[in-house]
């Protein structure tokens, strides 16, 4: 492993933790996109098919765990929790979401490295995370403001997955027969989506003013 993708690893999970610290410690998931946490919850259960055939290491089995766990509790709290689903924008969490699960998923039966059953719901969880933060940010811009846990949390996110693209480049250049070309496209397009929130995160903190998206 490489300092890259611990980095990229490590960042992912503050993203999490920031935003399970928002809904314990506030009970509120106000600002939070539940259309999205559903879909993250999908891309980890699809991804980490591989948990019952292949053993990598112990971290890896690790982290895969608290990553499903994590996205499910999320979920679960959005949902059924009494005091923290009053919270829930669903007014303005309107972003039609199956839409892009079925587009990843006809994405993933025709654009595949390896036509196998688990290569290819590799392959549509790496297309839709890359597609999956939509409605989270279409919620903050329809709302305006942005909480300081929420900024936080999709500033993580999206940090996360730039740590992974230098990831890629460092082992294209380091590993003879590294051909993930699939998570280095959709890594790219996941990224570029992150760049107009990382416009007006970096305006903010420097201003040292709240978080506010353009409508």
């Amino acid at each position: 492993m490489n300092i890259f993708r611990f980095a990229g690893d490590m960042t992912h999970l503050i993203s999490i933790l920031v935003l399970l610290l928002k809904i314990y410690a506030t009970k509120s998931c106000s600002g939070i996109s539940l259309k999205t946490q559903e879909l993250y919850a999908l891309v980890f259960l699809t991804r980490y098919l591989d948990l019952f055939t292949d053993f990598i290491s112990v971290y890896n089995t690790i982290m895969k765990l608290v990553f499903i766990a994590s996205s499910l509790a999320i979920v679960w709290c959005m949902r059924m929790h009494r005091v923290v689903r009053r919270s829930y924008d669903k007014e303005i969490d309107t972003f039609r979401h199956y839409f892009l699960i079925l587009a990843s998923f006809l994405l993933a039966v025709l654009v595949h490295e390896k036509f196998t059953f688990q290569e290819i719901f590799w392959a549509f969880s790496i297309y839709l995370e890359a597609l999956a933060i939509l409605p989270q940010l279409v919620l903050l811009q329809r709302s305006g403001n942005v909480d300081n846990l929420t900024g936080q949390y999709v500033f993580f996110l999206g940090a996360y997955r730039a740590f992974y693209i230098l990831n890629w480049i460092y082992r294209y250049f380091t590993e003879q027969h590294f051909s993930r070309w699939i998570a280095c496209l959709s890594g790219i397009v996941q990224t570029a989506l992150y760049a107009d929130f990382f416009y007006y995160y970096f305006i903010s903190w420097k201003n040292n003013a709240k978080l506010q998206l353009p409508a």
